[in-house]
């Protein structure tokens, strides 16, 4: 069959999977604005939350390559739906709460393993099956924009009833939210029944699963960007899960952390939409790297001085838009090393490692703060460490390129 070059066909997949991350993305980026009201209520420390989160970052990550690869035998759909379900089901753990241990199984495991089933990873890799290859990569960026706008519901609403009548009113109105990604993520599975899904078009194509992490995992390129998105996970995540209780310390308005965290997810849909026309024209690995640079050099000039309501508004403007935008890029980046077969999985390994440094950045800078009464170690480690991995990634970009590897029949 030939292939359908017509965007409207694949409409009602594409409006599936950007619901569904989007609000999977926009509560989970959310959900450290009860940090306080929670930690407070339920006895717990804030390094206990920390904690919780980093739980759910590390199991996101390490469940994520073998949900890749279960998707691609299972089935797109019940992958998805599957997440949704359990979704709803750790925030409503999560909002029930009784102590440390709910918090952990709700906010923790159950949310980790939903969001290895039905977020990022499953969204652009349902994208990239369906679109054409010629505009991929700007349509990875509209997805990933997508993703951005949660936030910006998500935030403001669980803040607001936070405020208003008790955290747990704002953890059942993130229920009622999580609800949406059931029947989207139904809809984002009719990608099973698109005869592009079983196209055979990369390195890694004719490959079972096992010859095709070997075959990445001899990839320059490849472990390089995955080694460098350690610090991605670990810069973003230190925000979503610190940023609200260090503007508290700052004696600033509990507003303005909602008022930050959509700000940057407002931004975060024009550098979606920015990087991914960008990863069409340029070096996708080249445009990383310059990501994380920028991203470390704008930490550096906020937290070197006392906040203001304007300072952080401009703040979370810049790593609003520099934030999601290196999904499209790295999904860009292995469907042209590896093609299209195994793209979940071998992005779901990248992200495996962004996880990582989520865990670290989430429970790390608990820990610090907890050991040291201050984020600055934290915010040391966090900069000097993503200028490194962002001036690596450029060099390795810019190296000439060796023959495409070719993949023998598994």
């Amino acid at each position: 069959m030939q292939r359908d070059s017509s965007v409207r066909a694949v409409v009602p997949i594409l409006i599936g999977a950007s619901v569904m991350l989007s609000v999977a993305m926009g509560v989970r980026q959310s959900l450290g604005i009860f940090m306080t009201p929670l930690t407070a209520d339920l006895a717990i420390s804030v390094s206990d939350f920390a904690f919780a989160i980093a739980v759910q970052n590390l199991i996101w990550g390490v469940f994520q390559p073998f949900v890749g690869a279960l998707a691609t035998g299972w089935g797109y759909r019940p992958v998805m739906v599957t997440g949704a379900v359990l979704y709803v089901a750790g925030l409503a753990l999560m909002a029930g709460a009784q102590g440390l241990l709910s918090v952990m199984l709700g906010a923790g495991v159950l949310i980790g393993v939903a969001l290895a089933f039905a977020s990022a990873s499953m969204a652009l890799a349902v994208t990239a099956r369906v679109v054409p290859a010629e505009r991929r990569s700007s349509y990875l960026g509209i997805v990933s924009a997508a993703g951005s706008v949660g936030a910006l519901i998500a935030a403001p609403i669980g803040q607001l009833l936070s405020t208003e009548y008790g955290w747990r009113f704002g953890a059942v109105g993130f229920v009622v939210l999580a609800l949406v990604m059931i029947p989207s993520a139904w809809l984002a599975g009719r990608v099973d029944r698109r005869p592009e899904a079983a196209a055979v078009t990369g390195g890694a194509d004719a490959l079972n699963a096992l010859p095709a992490l070997q075959l990445a995992s001899r990839n320059l390129p490849f472990v390089v960007m995955s080694l460098a998105y350690f610090v991605c996970g670990m810069q973003l995540v230190f925000l979503t899960t610190h940023l609200p209780s260090y503007l508290l310390l700052c004696g600033m308005d509990p507003m303005l952390s909602a008022t930050a965290l959509g700000t940057i997810g407002g931004f975060n849909v024009l550098g979606s939409l920015f990087f991914g026309w960008a990863g069409g024209r340029w070096n996708k690995q080249a445009l990383l790297g310059l990501i994380y640079i920028i991203r470390s050099v704008t930490l550096a000039a906020y937290f070197v001085q006392p906040p203001t309501p304007e300072s952080t508004v401009v703040f979370a403007a810049i790593m609003g838009f520099l934030w999601l935008g290196v999904a499209p890029l790295v999904t860009g980046t292995v469907v042209e090393l590896f093609g299209l077969r195994w793209l979940a999985m071998l992005q779901g390994v990248t992200f495996f490692s962004h996880q990582i440094g989520s865990f670290i950045g989430a429970f790390g800078g608990g820990w610090m703060f907890a050991a040291l009464g201050s984020y600055d170690l934290a915010l040391q480690l966090g900069i000097a460490t993503g200028l490194f991995a962002g001036l690596v990634q450029i060099v390795v970009a810019l190296l000439p390129k060796p023959p495409a590897p070719q993949a023998a029949a598994a």
